[in-house]
């Protein structure tokens, strides 16, 4: 199992919010490529980086910041935020993002998830941003009624790298991961998936491990890592314990 260190940009600083609230932003680092540096120097074999800005304005706002990490840093990124266009796509994959993340244009308008996944085999991922089990879109502002698993059935089978699945009530709130939901989708789809979303310790990561063989990728964790309530190198180093264990 992966662990995905957050790096979410917001005017340019590495931030946290609180259930996805622009209003409830904690400032974490003023320079985001450091802050990527100090991730793979503690043990990250992938980075999870969110264009905050791009999200709501439907639009790349940190292409500059985004362009730098992947400079800086000699592991993968796997990028979401205001990817609306395959322009847009082709434009990341070019600078060197190993992995785009398409989640409100996915439901929108559920061809270029096809399209995508021909163009670019092996870089994209789905982005399934849920709210009491429903899909929400526009930086989590709209929940609508389509339900998340249902909605990631859909798209099973077209060659998605993974399927990121965030619980909007818990992420940035430090409050456990979703296990069960996150057992559910595993189940319910042949495509690799990351939890995301209230990891608070290794206690949660360790939750997780169990659904590793149902299709678990990873987790993605920020504030908990930001806080020092998770330490990624020990964390990592747990994770090995564990696979060498008969």
């Amino acid at each position: 199992m992966i662990i995905y260190p957050a790096i979410d940009l917001k005017d340019g600083q590495c931030v946290r919010l609180m259930q996805g609230d622009m209003a409830r932003a904690t400032v974490y680092g003023t320079d985001p490529v450091a802050v990527a540096r100090h991730w793979v120097a503690e043990g990250a074999q992938w980075l999870h980086v969110v264009d905050l800005d791009g999200a709501f304005a439907k639009t790349p706002k940190n292409r500059e910041v985004i362009a730098a990490i992947v400079k800086a840093v000699p592991v993968p990124i796997q990028l979401g935020g205001g990817i609306r266009t395959m322009d847009i796509v082709q434009d990341y994959v070019a600078l060197g993002v190993q992995r785009l993340v398409l989640g409100t244009w996915a439901l929108r308008d559920p061809q270029v998830v096809e399209e995508a996944c021909a163009r670019f085999p092996g870089r994209i991922a789905l982005g399934i941003d849920a709210r009491d089990g429903f899909v929400a879109v526009e930086g989590w502002t709209e929940t609508t009624r389509e339900e998340a698993v249902a909605f990631a059935r859909r798209f099973d089978g077209l060659g998605l790298s993974a399927i990121i699945y965030t619980d909007i009530h818990r992420d940035g709130m430090q409050s456990g991961v979703n296990v069960e939901a996150t057992r559910r989708l595993c189940t319910a789809v042949s495509t690799p998936v990351i939890a995301s979303g209230g990891v608070a310790s290794w206690d949660d990561i360790e939750a997780l491990v169990p659904l590793v063989p149902l299709g678990l990728n990873g987790v993605i964790t920020g504030r908990a890592l930001y806080t020092g309530t998770l330490n990624l190198k020990e964390a990592l180093r747990r994770l090995r314990s564990l696979k060498a264990d008969p």
